[in-house]
């Protein structure tokens, strides 16, 4: 991983990358190396208890460190899971990007990025080696909008900058209205993903009655209520 850059900010910077700039060690390998073991420790114990709680004394028996190392990096479990929530959707943006490779149109990659972020969210697993639960991820982010809504917007930024810039292309090959800000509409429908995939549905269908649903939400996402033809 690189190195802190000292000229970013503390909001600009990953709750990771923050973790080993408190270190007072001039070493930052060791402190990279602590906080990936803390790190991969509650990854695992989320991953083993499928979304349960657990304690950082937990935390620290799993990982090797101690209660004192810990508290060098991390301020608490808030933190803590902060930072696990910001290296899966860095995961998970990671992974989308990587589907759009092969694909030119505009409007097929942004396609592509909704409903692969609808099925990612509704499998019930996260993206990446260190693959969570989904749920769990989905209720964290839930209490990060609504009580922490500027920790929130940094966690996600990488999955919204990739979406502005897809809803951004194909503006500009007029595939979609123009007019929008590209930033909120991005925003707005990662929410709506998110919400509709985690929440059991209020007809009451479950997951395995609609194949199609991740087709359904962007057929409602692109062509709305209006109509707009039965088009990809």
């Amino acid at each position: 991983m690189l190195p802190v850059s000292k000229e970013l900010t503390a909001e600009q910077r990953s709750w990771r990358e923050l973790a080993v700039a408190r270190t007072s060690d001039p070493a930052r390998e060791r402190a990279e190396e602590r906080v990936r073991k803390i790190l991969d420790a509650a990854f695992e114990l989320l991953r083993d208890s499928e979304g349960k709680d657990f304690t950082l004394q937990m935390v620290v028996e799993r990982s090797g460190q101690s209660l004192r190392s810990f508290y060098q990096h991390f301020a608490g479990k808030h933190e803590l899971l902060l930072a696990v929530f910001e290296e899966t959707v860095r995961s998970t943006a990671d992974a989308l990007t990587r589907e759009l490779e092969e694909i030119d149109d505009a409007l097929e990659r942004l396609r592509t990025f909704i409903m692969g972020y609808y099925r990612i969210c509704r499998s019930g697993q996260s993206q990446g080696r260190d693959a969570l639960p989904s749920r769990t991820l989905g209720q964290f982010a839930h209490q990060l909008l609504f009580d922490h809504p500027h920790e929130a917007a940094e966690a996600f930024t990488p999955l919204v900058d990739t979406l502005q810039q897809l809803l951004e292309d194909a503006d500009v090959a007029h595939a979609i209205g123009p007019g929008l800000d590209h930033r909120q509409a991005a925003g707005l429908i990662l929410q709506s993903i998110m919400f509709n995939s985690f929440a059991t549905t209020i007809t009451g269908a479950k997951t395995d009655d609609l194949p199609d649903r991740a087709d359904l939400v962007w057929r409602l996402l692109f062509h709305g209520l209006g109509g707009g033809g039965a088009g990809s």
